[in-house]
């Protein structure tokens, strides 16, 4: 009789157990699909967790090593395989990744021996901030050496306390097996020359405040300084 009591109260606990959706029960497609995460999908949620003793190791002996290098070099493979494929890269021929340092902090205006030969509200010469960011200097970088690629896109990879560092994914508009595929040839159009040096690529797009949307981006398009013509443009209707 104890035995069967026992059984019942267990029972009982399993099925309150499964109408709260406990842990302990759950259905066999969420088991699936934790089965079948890929292995890109597992070096993102590592790389979500710079703060762990894994990366903070590697991003320490990293950086130590690029601090060894040039700072524009060319790279067999990228260093963040899942970044570079969602920012477009493919591991075919015409693709290539550079890696770019640029230096952090401010930016001095400038001037030689620190003269401005000007009105006093101009004649700062530090503590000024540069327009745009550091990831779009580090794809202009690559861009003016590299004259015959284009820029596709960009990530960040490490950073020290003199020295940002960033990976640049360069296409080469020439190559046959970029001419003839159809989800990449559109970069081989010549309106897309230097399109890092314009503000066209994502990270430029961010520094020109094109990443807001509704009203809190519409004083920004096409450009503020085309806004700025506009709003400042005398307009004398004709008389008819």
């Amino acid at each position: 009789r104890q035995l069967a009591s026992i059984e019942k109260k267990g029972e009982e606990r399993r099925g309150k157990e499964r109408r709260r959706g406990s842990p302990d029960h759950f259905d066999k497609r969420e088991c699936d699909e934790r089965d079948t995460m890929g292995a890109y999908k597992y070096i993102e949620e590592l790389w979500r967790k710079k703060q762990s003793d894994v990366l903070r190791f590697l991003l320490r002996v990293r950086c130590w090593e690029y601090r060894q290098l040039a700072s524009i070099c060319r790279l067999s493979r990228p260093s963040r395989p899942d970044k570079a494929r969602r920012l477009g890269y493919k591991a075919k021929q015409g693709v290539v990744v550079y890696r770019a340092r640029v230096r952090r902090g401010g930016r001095k205006k400038p001037v030689s021996k620190g003269i401005v030969y000007g009105k006093p509200v101009t004649q700062g010469i530090t503590k000024l901030k540069p327009k745009r960011n550091a990831q779009a200097r580090a794809e202009e970088k690559v861009g003016r050496k590299c004259g015959g690629l284009r820029v596709l896109n960009s990530y960040w990879v490490n950073e020290d306390s003199s020295y940002k560092y960033f990976e640049v994914i360069c296409v080469d508009p020439q190559h046959n097996a970029i001419r003839n595929d159809a989800r990449m040839n559109w970069i081989c159009n010549p309106q897309h020359k230097h399109r890092e040096l314009r503000g066209l690529t994502s990270a430029g797009k961010k520094h020109r405040g094109l990443k807001a949307k509704g009203h809190l981006g519409h004083k920004r398009r096409p450009s503020e300084r085309a806004v700025l013509k506009k709003n400042n443009q005398v307009k004398l209707r004709r008389y008819r």
